[in-house]
């Protein structure tokens, strides 16, 4: 049987990231995710449906997104389902929450000028990193490879 897990989810934070440490020094971060989903019912009344979602973050990863991050702030999240399932201490019952583990991020209004946001907060870095060229210039056309070959790192634009 086939099997692919992936999610994508671009939303606000419904909370500041959560950063701990494990015994052994790795990072874990976790933070909630509103993702809402508009739309017009049969009768023309506009609806919205908010899913809130909680995400696990790990490593530098955790870190980064542990420094820049603060409630309300929209982020684009990538990574896999994952079910936790446990017994609930004070009713003995049988409990699961599905959440996602992130394995990579942008960060979405990262070069918003100032706007909002606190004083004095640092620019935060992208997850990827900004094309050279400068945004009024337009972009290459592209060109036919002279190789049939796979590219190599160097033929990558980003």
């Amino acid at each position: 049987m086939a099997s692919f897990n992936k999610v994508i989810l671009a939303g606000n934070l419904t909370r500041d990231p959560e950063l701990r440490y494990t015994p052994k020094g790795t990072a874990v971060c976790k933070f909630g995710l509103a993702v809402s989903r508009n739309w017009t019912s049969e009768t023309g009344e506009k609806k919205e449906e908010v899913t809130f979602v909680d995400v696990d973050a790990f490593g530098r990863q955790a870190e980064v997104v542990s420094q820049y991050m603060k409630k309300g702030r929209p982020f684009l999240v990538e990574g896999r389902l994952k079910l936790d399932q446990w017994d609930d201490k004070q009713t003995g019952q049988k409990r699961s929450r599905l959440g996602v583990v992130l394995e990579s991020f942008s960060f979405i209004d990262s070069n918003r000028g100032g706007e909002g946001g606190e004083g004095g907060e640092p620019a935060a870095p992208r997850s990827r990193p900004a094309p050279s060229r400068p945004a009024s210039a337009p972009a290459p056309a592209p060109s036919a490879p002279e190789d049939s070959g796979p590219p190599s790192d160097d033929d990558v634009p980003f």
